[in-house]
């Protein structure tokens, strides 16, 4: 891991893996997979996750998702496919042998062209399209069978292919791993995941085994749920300026010369950077500092974070979300800095765009992702010893008594609750000193890694 990026950028981007309300802000109704006419309810949760594998664009879903696929965007679905699949570098099948296609949007056809995706490697797929998709449940009838000489409406293309990479990446045994632990007590236990509120398509999906201990948790733990509309509602309140001043009566003027100066290298208008409060501002500018390395907006980029997939996915199966902090509480510690502290860390940020060090943002965040997919705890741990002898009212804010206050909250959990629980909070308060499971093993806590 590389260690030449300055002690103040890597201290903000850490925010991202520490704070979730540092992500921008989107509505909760922007949240979820369209709700319009054109979609079958039932399919909404499988969408969710095809959402996510960057396979389809979701404006497909307001162009006649229910009617008939064409041609040509059955190709751009399963080139994506294919390709989603060929960066699991898997071994060949020295056997393969395609089979037929016409290269038409009909059902079958689908089905054909999907099979010859995974045949052409080593895994136990058999010889018949149709069967092999049967038996791993991605080619489901209805009352009238299977229709595979029927066309294909877009929500069935879909539908198709994402059951199919799920599937795939299961007989591969692959999906990322993310950073886990388990701890229990005699009759509760409860699953630890680290997670960036920051991702791309690469990290998904997720190991089967991930999947499955939310699956069977009785309710998922967040630090914030942030699709709480009233939640919401009050950080856009707090983050701005209401009493008539602006940004230009709180901070130095060189402060202000040096927004002025990376307003205008980004386009950005003044008016609408000014009323916001330097907290929130630093949080704004960090994002956008970001270089188009992954192809996505900062916006897209947080619709892929790892909490937000856990809690939407907790919403449509109606699980309980339990907050270990709360948007009003996380938004309240921002407040809670004094008027130095909030210019130093936007001082940091505008300082990291004017002079970026050699290695930016997105190259480190890149290293996390990998770590976080490979599973890789000690890589992802060392990601934080930028931030090591740093001693900021800043970072007293995100670290510390964070840890032990939702440390006891899970002890409450593993002391008052019976069956299993599933929490999601950010990396660094399970890898930086005096974390939460420092604070559980404290308490008399053995916290074990998730994959033995």
């Amino acid at each position: 891991m590389k260690k030449i990026m300055k002690r103040t950028s890597a201290a903000l981007l850490g925010a991202s893996l520490m704070l979730t309300t540092v992500v921008p802000v989107i509505h909760a109704e922007e949240q979820t997979t369209p709700l319009v006419p054109s979609i079958s309810e039932w399919a909404i949760e499988t969408l969710n996750e095809g959402e996510k594998y960057g396979i389809y664009s979701t404006d497909w879903y307001f162009d006649g998702f229910l009617q008939e696929i064409p041609v040509d965007k059955v190709n751009e679905l399963l080139a994506l496919t294919e390709k989603k699949i060929a960066s699991l570098g898997l071994a060949e099948n020295k056997q393969y042998k395609p089979v037929s296609v016409k290269n038409d949007n009909t059902r079958g056809d689908i089905v054909n062209r999907l099979y010859n995706i995974v045949a052409r490697y080593d895994l136990p797929v058999g010889t018949d399209a149709v069967q092999f998709m049967k038996e791993q449940n991605i080619l489901q009838g209805s009352p009238n069978g299977l229709q595979l000489e029927k066309k294909a409406t877009t929500q069935q293309a879909v539908l198709l292919a994402v059951r199919f990479i799920q599937s795939t990446y299961e007989l591969a045994e692959q999906g990322s791993k993310g950073v886990a632990w388990i701890v229990e007590d005699e009759d509760t236990l409860v699953y630890l995941l680290g997670s960036i509120h920051l991702g791309t398509p690469d990290l998904y999906p997720f190991d089967k085994k991930l999947v499955t201990a939310f699956a069977e948790s009785d309710a998922l733990l967040v630090e914030a749920n942030i699709l709480d509309t009233e939640a919401l509602e009050y950080y856009s309140e707090k983050a701005m300026y209401t009493d008539g001043s602006t940004l230009k009566d709180a901070v130095a003027p060189e402060t202000y010369a040096k927004l002025e100066q990376v307003a205008k290298l980004y386009g950005l208008p003044m008016d609408q950077l000014t009323v916001q409060k330097p907290w929130m501002l630093s949080s704004t500018l960090s994002m956008l500092a970001m270089d188009d390395s992954f192809g996505m907006t900062p916006q897209e980029m947080a619709m892929h974070g790892i909490d937000i997939y856990f809690l939407l996915n907790a919403q449509l199966q109606q699980k309980p979300v339990i907050e270990l902090e709360g948007t009003r509480a996380q938004v309240d510690m921002f407040e809670g800095l004094s008027p130095e502290a909030q210019e130093q860390s936007l001082v940091a940020v505008l300082d990291s765009i004017i002079h970026p060090s050699e290695e930016n943002q997105s190259e480190v965040l890149q290293e996390w992702f990998t770590s976080w997919k490979q599973g890789n705890v000690e890589e992802f741990a060392r990601s934080f010893q930028a931030m090591e002898g740093t001693s900021s009212e800043f970072n007293e804010m995100l670290f510390g008594l964070r840890d032990e206050q939702m440390a006891k909250k899970i002890m409450n959990v593993l002391e008052e609750k019976e069956g299993k629980y599933f929490v999601v909070v950010g990396s660094g308060h399970f890898l930086i000193d005096k974390n939460i499971r420092y604070h559980l093993e404290k308490n008399g806590y053995k916290v074990k890694p998730f994959y033995q």
